[in-house]
């Protein structure tokens, strides 16, 4: 089992266990949906989906922090070793790495842009986004598609891992809305679903109730801050 807690947005903390932490997408400065008074006190390991301030805003004060190791592509591991972050681990689509705590991170494709926004305010290649298959010690699968429009090896994904969980996008705009979602849940054999990405600012209007009358996986609604066990 592990303890899942939303923490706004798409950034998420995954608490092995044996303690280990995994924090994806870490946002948190500037994250309108960043759980008032909730409090980092350990990280262990860092996957990024890609670029976006969004999505790698809190990764170098994390860094500076905990000196976690950190996963993402090679372009953004690169930028990243640029500024001085330590611990970073390039690697790219279908290859696997093992983080701290013996879980598995599989990167995947995703439909979606990458750019890095300089301290000056200008933009750089972030390489390709990608999402990942998470292998638990316990055997279980979870698949994180980070911000994504649902594509269809999609069904690839379920070929090769039958994933039991995956956190999907459903905000619309920037993302698949809810219907997206809704497909993609079919191409990945209807496991249980952990909406995100919605509902941060108002151009995300897609809803986790929306999707739920969409589709017959279960769909598991999160409160930024509160726990879940899986």
């Amino acid at each position: 089992m592990i303890t899942i807690t939303w923490l706004g947005h798409t950034s998420f903390s995954l608490q092995l266990p044996t303690g280990e932490v995994t924090l994806i997408d870490p946002w948190i400065d500037g994250n309108p949906k960043f759980p008032a008074g909730y409090e980092i006190t350990r990280v262990d390991s860092i996957l990024i989906t890609h670029g976006h301030f969004d999505h790698i805003g809190g990764v170098r004060k994390l860094a500076a922090q905990f000196s976690p190791q950190i996963f993402a592509n090679y372009e953004i591991c690169t930028w990243l070793a640029g500024k001085g972050v330590a611990n970073v681990n390039g690697m790219n689509k279908g290859g696997r790495a093992i983080l701290p705590g013996g879980v598995g991170a599989t990167m995947t494709h995703a439909l979606h842009s990458s750019g890095i926004t300089e301290d000056d305010g200008s933009m750089v290649y972030g390489g390709d986004a990608v999402g990942y298959v998470l292998h638990l010690p316990d055997g279980r699968n979870a698949y994180f598609a980070g911000d994504t429009d649902v594509f269809s090896e999609m069904s690839f994904i379920a070929e090769l891992f039958s994933p039991s969980l995956a956190f999907l996008p459903i905000g619309d705009l920037f993302t698949m809305d809810p219907r997206g979602a809704a497909i993609a849940c079919r191409l990945l054999g209807f496991p249980e679903v952990i909406p995100m990405h919605y509902g941060t600012f108002p151009p995300l209007t897609g809803t986790p109730a929306e999707l739920a009358a969409l589709t017959a996986a279960k769909v598991t609604e999160l409160t930024p801050g509160v726990p879940h066990s899986w």
